[in-house]
């Protein structure tokens, strides 16, 4: 199939599947169109196994294995996601609840990693610094998943900016941890930072390196809108900054995630105090909700297409199973630690824990790290526990974090 064709029949599946949860299952749009699209493949795979003959499994197989989620998400449609969410994050609210975001986004990524990956190991057999590897491609919040039930808990203003900011955050961060240690895991696959030091230096050149080239072509997108009144060119211009920031920074090899998110919070804060009239601001404000919400619903429709891409087995359901609660715990820690390490210098209300690690939601970009690791004994095993994990964590806390968020919120954070 060509790129049109494929396009064409996600926008087709997505645009059947969405009017079929908003007729019958009235569940929020992205997470009844997963579940609508998991009971079609699942529905399809059931129909395969009572007529053989049709072919069904295979077809479908080589059709979901010759579409590449992993290139398709990191090298496309992440870039535009995480600016779309960076974008209605304003940089002035976030800075009232810097440092718990940026502990949770750093060392609370490295303590889920730890956990997890310790957990993984002792759970399957599979060697440490390999279990280490799903530990951090299980690490990252989705921030598609979690700005979308933001939008449906109507949760105070300051416990939203601390979920939303880390979220952003701990994606960039954890697909770094990913990078650096896949390189140490599989150094013969050619991969990057096959030794400690050069871990280290890869880290820092993707993080650091992502952030300042981020801010650096958001600032400087800012300055051209700023000698402009014309809401077409700048909507064009933000677009032109997301895919052509997020191509660069693969091209340079820093962080396009990090690159992404930093570049939305700039253009986010500064379009709305300085750049843009109130046209062109609803226009821009407008356009990316859109297309943040399509982009979104194609999104969750792939992945539960991909259940067509994992092989089931007994040990890998049991680990599976097993790994929904080793990712709760990891995320509880990540959580827990950094309020800890601040607690001394500021109040937290109750509900923060449970809400933080509940609504820590896992999402495509752990399917898709999951996909494009190297070939290896271990990748079906990681793979079919990545997306049994993932497939919990959007249905079921994905459904039930709003009304939790609610009973616990009574007295919300005051900062």
């Amino acid at each position: 199939m060509t790129f049109l064709q494929i396009t064409s029949a996600l926008n087709v599946l997505a645009g059947t599947f969405a009017a079929i949860n908003a007729i019958f299952f009235r569940l929020p749009s992205a997470i009844g169109i997963l579940i609508v699209s998991l009971l079609a493949s699942l529905g399809l795979l059931g129909l395969d196994a009572l007529w053989p003959s049709l072919h069904l499994t295979a077809e479908l197989q080589r059709m979901v294995v010759a579409f590449d989620f992993s290139d398709a998400l990191l090298e496309g449609m992440l870039g535009l996601l995480l600016f779309a969410g960076a974008l209605h994050v304003k940089f002035s609210d976030l800075k009232a609840h810097w440092g718990i975001v940026m502990l949770m986004a750093t060392m609370g990524v490295c303590l889920s990693t730890l956990v997890a990956g310790i957990g993984f190991s002792w759970i399957t057999g599979a060697p440490l610094l390999i279990a280490l590897v799903f530990g951090a491609l299980i690490s990252p919040t989705d921030p598609v998943a979690v700005l979308g039930v933001l939008r449906a808990a109507k949760l105070p203003k300051s416990l939203e900016t601390k979920i939303a900011g880390e979220s952003l955050f701990n994606d960039g961060v954890g697909y770094v941890v990913f990078l650096v240690l896949v390189g140490l895991a599989f150094p013969a696959a050619g991969a990057h930072g096959a030794s400690f030091g050069d871990a280290a230096l890869l880290f820092f050149r993707e993080a650091f390196g992502g952030a300042v080239l981020g801010l650096a072509l958001g600032w400087g997108t800012y300055r051209v809108m700023c000698e402009i009144n014309d809401y077409s060119v700048e909507v064009l211009l933000t677009l032109a900054l997301a895919f052509g920031g997020y191509q660069l920074a693969l091209w340079l090899h820093v962080s396009a995630p990090i690159m992404a998110v930093c570049a939305g919070l700039l253009i986010g804060d500064e379009m709305t105090a300085h750049a843009m009239t109130q046209k062109t601001r609803d226009y821009v404000d407008a356009f990316w909700k859109l297309l943040d919400e399509i982009l979104n619903a194609i999104l969750f429709l792939m992945i539960g297409l991909e259940v067509f891409a994992i092989a089931f087995s007994i040990g890998a359901i049991t680990a599976g199973l097993l790994a929904i609660g080793l990712s709760l715990l990891a995320r509880w820690c990540a959580v827990i630690v950094p309020i800890m390490v601040l607690r001394p210098f500021r109040d937290f209300s109750q509900g923060i824990v449970p809400i933080m690690t509940w609504g820590g939601l896992k999402g495509g970009i752990s399917v898709a790290l999951a996909l494009s690791l190297p070939e290896s004994e271990f990748k079906p095993l990681i793979l079919t526990v990545t997306y049994i994990v993932v497939l919990f964590s959007i249905i079921v806390q994905g459904l039930t974090v709003a009304p939790m968020a609610r009973r616990v919120s009574d007295n919300p954070d005051p900062r």
